[in-house]
């Protein structure tokens, strides 16, 4: 610690332990003044596996391991890295998917004056890019909440560069992923993804925060991650519960189920219903 600096310019010694709260609450108000300052006032999350790939990168890893298996056919290694990358290009399709469910989003909600349902993700590759790109491709606001990993968590180049932040901290990450939240969406990930996804689930299911849509796309995958039904039959949740999840396969179908829940059930999100924004 440094004694001639102002103890903010000090930056050793606001990394001790004894300034975490101080650490802790400016990661919280760094994002919030900006968002006040782009005038987003709500957003949709959108969550799924970083490793997903564009599917002409797809097609290029499976071509790349077929060649070095076809030199080296004894190789076990070799052949489940074939076998991996077949398994990527049929879910590349996802990346396609949420590439277009964002587009969809921001060139229905966005507005010179407010932005509504701004997409935001967890600012890397995969299906946060894909996210992020969607709205680049339609010209509109993005929001990255990157976070600081050993791997994977690179950000990507599709966010609005003034809305793109670093965390260190999972948990603050995790509440600006659902302060403004009007509906949450994921796409087939990992670890990362269920666990945001239980996150929120379990916010909703206490009522820690208010009931939003929660749209998993691609049923057949969690259905097979997820056996949902032993949980309502182990009594270990209610069968009402699994009414917060609703399945979406496409794009239009998944902002249409978002769209009416807010016509019938929630708080008026935006001008977006009455300025006739979304298309009927």
């Amino acid at each position: 610690m440094k004694k001639n600096l102002k103890a903010y310019e000090d930056v050793a010694f606001l990394k001790r332990d004894v300034c975490r709260p101080i650490r802790l609450q400016l990661e919280l108000l760094k994002p919030e003044v900006a968002m006040q300052e782009h005038n987003i006032k709500s957003t949709i999350v959108l969550f799924g596996s970083a490793r997903t790939l564009p599917p002409a990168k797809a097609r290029d890893r499976l071509r790349a391991t077929e060649q070095a298996l076809a030199t080296d056919s004894g190789s076990a290694a070799k052949a489940d890295a074939v076998a991996h990358s077949r398994s990527g290009l049929a879910m590349s399709r996802h990346y396609d998917l949420a590439r277009e469910f964002a587009c969809l989003v921001s060139k229905s909600s966005q507005t010179k004056k407010d932005c509504h349902f701004v997409i935001v993700t967890g600012g890397g590759g995969g299906i946060m890019e894909a996210g992020n790109r969607g709205s680049a491709d339609a010209k509109a606001m993005s929001i990255g909440l990157n976070i600081s990993l050993p791997f994977e968590q690179k950000p990507n180049p599709y966010i609005t560069p003034d809305l793109l932040f670093t965390f260190h901290y999972f948990s603050i990450r995790k509440m600006h992923f659902l302060l403004r939240a009007k509906a949450l969406c994921a796409f087939p990930g990992g670890f990362g993804t269920v666990d945001e996804l239980f996150e929120t689930l379990t916010l909703i299911q206490t009522r820690k925060i208010a009931p939003m849509p929660v749209v998993l796309f691609c049923r057949e995958f969690w259905e097979k991650l997820i056996n949902w039904q032993m949980l309502v039959e182990l009594g270990m949740i209610a069968a009402a519960d699994l009414n917060i999840i609703h399945y979406s396969e496409t794009a239009q179908e998944a902002w249409d189920y978002i769209c009416e829940f807010w016509r019938n059930g929630g708080s008026n999100p935006g001008p977006c219903w009455t300025d006739g924004i979304h298309p009927d």
